[in-house]
């Protein structure tokens, strides 16, 4: 059996941000009309041998889209500690196989896949939501996710200015060094002084932290503001507040996965301040037509996106297609 084994840099070339918005918007619209087979992720709790104390997660990702006869397994772990090790907060591995046979085609290194499907994803749910005339983008967060989610938004929309907010100053200057002028992404990226001067006015906001509080308070949204929110991935995690929640109107990735593993959408919803019918809508039915996105200029809308194993599936496909195309990545005997 061969495999061919895509490094981080071969996928980063493989799964162009403009054919990823594109593949999310399809992954999304078979999952929401049942044509995507998705169970609910395994999560293991890793704790340290001698205590209690959580030192990350370990998610296993399957999933299988039958339009699109795409078909992998993500194997991702998440430890919040590692990038004071000075190691990527999140590593894993999709294995891509032939959803004719079951053979398995290739290996991709799964961090760089996850941030570019994380960001075509909130791409897509920018495309779909946010206002036609959106051009200042705050970002909340300086890591990798941070970096995908601001080349998407810039994918789908024509963003002249760009701010970013991170309590390490040093980091956030980093990322805007690194990131002007990067594709779509304007050369200017001001670095914020606080989270509040970041979103303040910004039409397009997205929140990719690995905080279990509220990043920004939410009366300071603009009218018309859209918010994506990427980082919060358990129930007791919090990134945006319940007051961003009550303004908007919600849509979400998959409803099912957001109710059991959104803090986001759980915590309000715990306090009494919404309800889950609060939730307008998946992403996908927004794709189909069956729901409408946004209805009036001044609306706000937030979309709250977990992850699904369909967005790796789909992005597996793409990045596969494209290493043979331009032969990248290596070919091994197993």
């Amino acid at each position: 059996m061969k495999l061919r084994l895509l490094s981080a840099a071969d996928v980063q070339k493989a799964l162009p941000v403009a054919q990823a918005v594109a593949g999310m918007k399809e992954a999304f619209a078979q999952l929401s009309i049942g044509q995507a087979a998705v169970p609910l992720r395994s999560r293991v709790e890793v704790r340290a041998f001698s205590s209690n104390l959580a030192r990350g997660t370990t998610l296993v990702m399957p999933a299988h889209l039958q339009r699109s006869q795409a078909l992998a397994v993500k194997i991702v772990s998440v430890f919040p500690h590692n990038p004071a090790l000075d190691l990527p907060l999140i590593h894993g591995l999709v294995l891509v196989l032939d959803a004719a046979t079951g053979r398995p085609l290739a290996l991709l290194e799964g961090g760089s896949l996850t941030a570019i499907r994380t960001g075509a994803g909130s791409g897509a749910a920018t495309d779909l939501l946010a206002r036609p005339d959106a051009n200042v983008v705050a970002i909340i967060g300086s890591g990798v996710q941070a970096r995908t989610q601001l080349e998407a938004v810039c994918t789908v929309r024509t963003i002249t200015e760009v701010r970013v907010y991170s309590p390490d100053q040093d980091h956030a200057a980093a990322f805007a060094t690194e990131m002007a002028g990067v594709g779509p992404v304007p050369d200017r990226i001001v670095v914020a002084d606080s989270a509040d001067t970041a979103v303040t006015d910004a039409d397009i906001i997205c929140a990719a932290t690995t905080s279990d509080k509220p990043v920004f308070p939410g009366h300071l949204l603009k009218p018309g503001a859209h918010v994506n929110g990427v980082g919060s991935y358990t129930p007791t995690m919090q990134e945006v507040d319940s007051e961003t929640i009550r303004r908007s109107l919600v849509v979400v990735d998959s409803k099912t996965a957001v109710l059991a593993e959104a803090g986001d959408l759980i915590i309000p919803i715990e306090q009494g301040l919404i309800d889950e019918s609060h939730i307008h809508a998946e992403v996908g039915e927004l794709v189909l037509g069956l729901k409408n996105g946004r209805t009036h200029p001044d609306q706000i809308t937030y979309f709250k996106s977990v992850g699904v194993a369909v967005q790796d599936a789909i992005a597996g496909q793409i990045a596969y297609a494209n290493a043979l195309q331009h032969e990248l990545g290596t070919v091994v005997e197993m």
